[in-house]
């Protein structure tokens, strides 16, 4: 149960995020948007930097980066992801010992800092950071992968949280930052490897994929989170924004339940529109939605058939339809608890459009030099 004083945030709920990571195909398709991008960048020496701005567990991030070494094999990498989940970032650690082996020339650096701080590894009010230097010795996905894993211990003690008692929002208790690379590449990327202190952001590419509530205002979304993103790309950066539409059949299955929910209060265009409003030096590029929408859709479970719907496919579709629309755990089990409705709701959505798909909007903010 929520309550005043810890308000409940829909992305910490492990079992909903995780279900709908596993029978959808979200991650693959901004994977795919995101690697648009790539041919795009113009990175300059001495490395192409990217940041991810909110890991999750790693899967778009390591699609992109595996895109990235198939395009620029001999240029080093240097790749800031921020995560304040202690779960997702132990996840997310267990997917990168394919890229250490792949891409020897990587740099990996993990925090939980705030948007205004990651960026550049710099904790407001002069905070000390919890700071970690890694150097994976060996050569091999295997070794690698052993000693990521191993870092487990490490990861609960830096990615501790408290509540907002105002917000709900999880703060970190200490700013920490992990920074990972090869032993055996250490003098090659002596220069790429952050010593204790800042830095300098420039980022060839920014990921902002579904970085913050859909409910927040525009004004929230740009001030808070783009705006500081934006400041941190190189001249001539691209940072790709993805975020739900709520223009999909996922939505017909919250109105069955919750008539007039609104989770989707600013698109696009209301975003682009008070990013215009600022300073910064950025153009953006939004060419209608020919460009901007993708859709993505629920993976077609085993017992699936043409004759029935089976269970596990409604329990997945009735949970894709809340995470997406971002219903907290208290309204959606007293639903669940009253009976049948959003079952008979599911099932009707699925049957009306052969299955369950969502739309996704994008756009890009490109640095002026």
């Amino acid at each position: 149960m929520t309550s005043p004083e810890h308000p409940f945030r829909f992305y910490d709920n492990r079992e909903k995020y995780l279900l709908f990571v596993t029978t959808t195909n979200e991650k693959d398709r901004i994977a795919q948007r995101v690697g648009q991008e790539l041919e795009l960048l113009s990175p300059s020496p001495p490395a192409l930097r990217v940041f991810d701005a909110g890991m999750g567990d790693a899967t778009v991030l390591h699609q992109v980066l595996e895109e990235m070494h198939h395009r620029y094999p001999t240029i080093p990498f240097v790749i800031v992801g921020k995560e304040i989940s202690m779960e997702d970032t132990r996840l997310s650690l267990m997917k990168l010992h394919t890229r250490f082996a792949e891409h020897p020339e990587t740099v990996v650096i993990v925090t939980n800092m705030y948007y205004r701080e990651a960026p550049w590894l710099r904790p407001s009010a002069g905070r000390q950071v919890n700071w970690h230097d890694i150097a994976l010795s060996g050569t091999t996905s295997h070794e690698f992968g052993r000693q990521l894993r191993d870092l487990g211990d490490l990861v609960a003690d830096g990615w501790q949280t408290e509540l907002s008692p105002t917000t709900g929002n999880p703060l970190y208790v200490d700013p920490t930052v992990l920074v990972l690379y090869r032993q055996d590449h250490a003098f090659a990327l002596e220069h790429l490897i952050p010593k204790g202190g800042e830095l300098e952001g420039n980022y060839d590419l920014v990921i902002a994929a579904q970085p913050y509530r859909s409910r927040a205002s525009a004004e929230f979304k740009v001030d808070k989170v783009l705006a500081p993103l934006a400041e941190a790309l190189a001249p001539g950066g691209r940072m790709v924004v993805v975020q739900a539409t709520g223009r999909d059949p996922g939505m017909d299955i919250i109105r069955a339940i919750w008539p007039g929910e609104e989770p989707f209060t600013s698109p696009r265009q209301a975003i682009i529109d008070r990013l215009a409003e600022s300073s910064l030096r950025i153009r953006i590029e939004s060419d209608g939605d020919a460009d901007s929408l993708f859709t993505y859709g629920l993976h077609h479970l085993p017992e699936h058939s043409e004759s029935s719907i089976g269970t596990s496919m409604l329990i997945a579709a009735w949970n894709a339809a809340v995470y997406v629309a971002q219903i907290d755990d208290a309204r959606t089990s007293e639903v669940m608890r009253s009976g049948a409705a959003y079952i008979d709701a599911t099932e009707r959505a699925l049957e009306a459009h052969d299955g369950l798909w969502f739309e996704n909007e994008s756009f890009v903010v490109v640095r002026e030099d």
